[in-house]
């Protein structure tokens, strides 16, 4: 017990400091007092350092905070439901389909639809196309639930819809023009900066609602992790609790992907780091620690994208699988 308690303290204090790290450094030198002092709300003789960190550093900080515990959530909900250590948003196609509803507007409308009269074009369209292409992916995969009984075929389906999604995808590149596919291939590579100050807001709330949400199913998935038999006796509803956690996740998904693109790896990883950390199947320990790990773990990619030699931020999924790839190479050797 005293063992867990010093790594969620640990884990906090880290999560902590790399919100600070993020803040305080970048690729503009910035001197900690002052930006101690834009962060309290005093009087900089710099202008420009007072736009840097609150309209940049602080929202991208908070935005990779919130993407890296929503993502992170959702591949530990999905590993545990479909009982697969390889389950993540991207494994069910729900990625596949953000990227499907983006590619659509970017590369077949040119960034821009027009309905009648209403014409609607930048980033307003790219985040609603996303959602919209999410979001249908994940009720198409809860309508799915009710009919395929087996997990396994479940993911299965999740991963068909995927290559379909990917298909239609290089269909439209094919026939895309070049700034089309040089913007829906910048999209695809991941970026935290994209949620501004004004935007923050609404990210945060569906974010932190989610979440709070996925803290109830705490004690069902415990259950669900003695046997689906076992939990079904106990009287856990098992294709309900499916169903859920699908719209749970999908909703998260749908929110990190059309607001910072397909962030890769997170899902997938974070939660075996948790497991590997605190040693337990107990999700009403490895739920916290997966939140804070994932926060954690997006803000050390961020600023790894920010703190480069030439100054420029490189995409977030350049970063992930430096951090991704091994986690999972070590899981997959040791269950064999």
């Amino acid at each position: 017990m005293t063992r867990r308690l010093l790594i969620f303290a640990l884990l906090a204090s880290a999560t902590v400091a790399l919100l600070l790290l993020n803040v305080f450094f970048g690729a503009v030198d910035i001197p900690a007092a002052d930006v101690a002092d834009i962060l309290l709300g005093r009087d900089v003789h710099n202008d420009s350092w007072r736009f840097i960190i609150l309209e940049s550093r602080l929202p991208q900080a908070v935005t990779a905070l919130l993407c890296g515990c929503s993502l992170a959530v959702c591949g530990l909900m999905l590993q545990a439901v479909f009982r697969n250590p390889l389950a993540d948003p991207s494994i069910l196609g729900i990625s596949s389909g953000a990227g499907l509803g983006v590619a659509f507007v970017m590369l077949l409308y040119g960034g821009s639809v027009s309905v009648g009269m209403l014409s609607i074009g930048g980033f307003a369209t790219v985040l609603a196309a996303a959602f919209i292409g999410a979001t249908a992916v994940t009720l198409l995969m809860f309508s799915l639930s009710s009919i395929i009984r087996s997990d396994a075929m479940l993911l299965i389906a999740g991963v068909m819809v995927g290559y379909l999604s990917s298909s239609i995808i290089v269909l439209l590149s094919y026939y895309a023009s070049e700034e089309g596919l040089r913007a829906y291939t910048l999209w695809g590579m991941g970026n935290f900066a994209s949620v501004s100050t004004e935007r923050l807001p609404l990210f945060s709330i569906i974010a932190v609602v989610c979440l709070s949400a996925s803290v109830l199913l705490v004690k069902s998935l415990n259950i669900l992790s003695l046997g689906t038999l076992y939990a079904e006796n106990l009287g856990v509803n098992t294709r309900q609790l499916r169903g859920t956690v699908l719209i749970v996740t999908g909703i998260l998904t749908a929110l990190t992907t059309s607001f910072c693109g397909p962030v890769a790896f997170i899902g997938l990883a974070v939660p075996h780091i948790a497991r590997m950390a605190l040693h337990t199947d107990d999700y009403r320990k490895l739920l916290p620690a997966t939140i804070l790990t994932g926060g954690g773990v997006a803000m050390a990619c961020n600023l790894a994208c920010t703190m480069t030699p030439s100054g420029t931020m490189l995409p977030v999924n350049a970063v992930t699988p430096v951090i991704g790839a091994p986690v999972i190479l070590y899981v997959m050797t040791k269950r064999r």
